[in-house]
């Protein structure tokens, strides 16, 4: 998780004023946590919270749904004005006393997700808990699709597979990866789109 925080933290200043070079300060004036941040940190508390309460027997305690759901809502309130703003579906569903799904396929589902790759003790469970992470807003199949990509990644390497048997993985199973950044960097432009 410290990567995804590090890469928000590091990437915030260009979210909206893209650059096309490897050479930048990795911390500088302007940059600081957004949105992503936030959500990462609340996907993380539900998955702690929901294991707390599957540990506890005789406990009857909310699914992760719900309280991923509680704590996105909670963290999101608490924290209104990150850096980049939310967008504003997003922001109607973190008011929302019944939130419902929006069928978003934007990228947020991915950027929120690393808790559930990092936790899980199988590719099935790191899959499972991307899907949930996604479609409690992102239920378009891009924005599932997306998170499960970054939750398998992130697992592989925490299991030691290499870049490579990473690139593999992804290839099979989510996206085309037979380019390289050189390959696309003049035409390349942002997409918020997972």
């Amino acid at each position: 998780m410290y990567g995804a925080f590090i890469g928000d933290i590091v990437g915030s200043k260009y979210e909206f004023n893209n650059i096309k070079t490897k050479n930048f300060p990795l911390f500088s004036k302007g940059c600081d946590y957004t949105d992503d941040t936030i959500m990462t940190v609340a996907v993380a508390k539900a998955i702690l919270q929901s294991r707390r309460g599957q540990a506890e027997k005789g406990r009857d305690d909310k699914g992760f749904r719900e309280l991923l759901i509680e704590s996105m809502q909670d963290f999101g309130r608490r924290y209104p004005a990150p850096t980049g703003g939310y967008g504003a579906r997003f922001w109607d569903w973190l008011h929302d006393r019944s939130p419902e799904p929006y069928g978003s396929y934007g990228n947020g589902s991915a950027m929120r997700v690393s808790p559930c790759g990092l936790v899980a003790a199988s590719m099935d469970e790191a899959l499972a808990l991307a899907q949930v992470s996604a479609e409690v807003t992102h239920n378009h199949p891009e924005g599932i699709k997306g998170a499960e990509a970054v939750a398998a990644a992130i697992f592989l390497a925490k299991y030691g597979k290499t870049k490579e048997e990473i690139r593999q993985y992804i290839s099979e199973n989510y996206y085309d990866l037979n380019f390289t950044l050189d390959s696309i960097r003049k035409t390349y432009h942002f997409d918020v789109s997972c």
